[in-house]
């Protein structure tokens, strides 16, 4: 039976010349399941293609989803939080910083710069939730009061992408302090006539959402995400009540008044670019005819 041993060269089904798949090559919906080849799923800008599900993303994706061309300048990058409590719990807080710093390569959760959006220019302050979850301490608040001055000074219209798990809770009050500080700042920036978006993505939660991620001139959330200030799980334990269906979610929100605009990330450069100039247009009309 030696016939039976016998490799026919060309045979596609022989084991040995199957190639393993390099990683990174397919991305799985989380949602529907359905695999798509990674590159496909970047030039959607990390948005299935089939069920629309929108994957979390960073500050950097962010950043190449609304400058023009990914060009920017990033603002105050050389903020750094300090331990002002001697904050400690299974590890000392510089410690925690310093690990999620070498992670990510960001300083803190959030990233500001400055560049083009259809050819306007603008500001924008990015949340980046792989940062000890995108908590609010007091770089947080330091480097978003900076935009807004700087959005100010400069008289650029303001977009802040909220992600965040809520206070960053090894630095206590003053963390709580910054919603206080960023809300300030927006009214200032309110009355000098100066455009600002609030972009709501998944999840945003807590102190942010208390403060300057519901201040927008217009809030506006990307699709099924998660946004109030208590978790659904633990409003649920509090009133002992099931919660409607979508409770908490962008499409719920915008139902019940809280968000203006739900938008497929796909279609978020162009519609806030639009939206920038018919607000621009009106402001120019205004002051025509006053």
């Amino acid at each position: 039976m030696s016939w039976f041993k016998r490799v026919k060269e060309g045979i596609l089904t022989k084991t040995q010349d199957k190639k393993p798949t390099p990683d990174g090559l397919w991305y799985k919906c989380p949602s529907c399941k359905t695999p798509h080849a990674t590159r496909e799923f970047m030039e959607h800008l990390w948005v299935c293609p089939q069920c629309g599900f929108h994957e979390k993303i960073n500050s950097a994706e962010y950043f190449e989803v609304f400058f023009d061309e990914g060009k920017f300048t990033e603002l105050f990058e050389e903020v750094e939080s300090a331990d002002p409590l001697k904050f400690e719990d299974s590890k000392p807080y510089p410690e925690r910083i310093k690990q999620a710093q070498e992670k990510t390569g960001l300083k803190d959760a959030v990233a500001t710069a400055t560049g083009k959006m259809n050819g306007q220019r603008i500001v924008i302050a990015a949340m980046d939730f792989s940062f000890i979850g995108g908590s609010m301490g007091s770089v947080v608040g330091e480097k978003i009061a900076r935009a807004i001055d700087y959005a100010r000074e400069h008289h650029y219209p303001l977009i802040i992408i909220s992600k965040s798990g809520g206070a960053r809770m090894m630095e206590a009050a003053f963390s709580l302090m910054q919603m206080a500080k960023t809300s300030a700042k927006l009214a200032l920036l309110d009355r000098e006539g100066i455009p600002y978006i609030s972009y709501l993505t998944n999840p945003t939660t807590g102190g942010v959402t208390a403060s300057f991620a519901m201040l927008g001139d217009f809030n506006v959330a990307e699709p099924d995400a998660l946004i109030g200030f208590a978790g659904p799980r633990v409003i649920k334990e509090t009133i002992g009540k099931d919660l409607p269906k979508g409770f908490q979610r962008s499409e719920f929100l915008q139902e019940h008044g809280f968000i203006d605009f739900v938008i497929d990330r796909r279609e978020a450069k162009e519609k806030l670019s639009n939206l920038l100039s018919i607000v621009y247009a009106k402001r120019s009309k205004a002051v025509k005819t006053s």
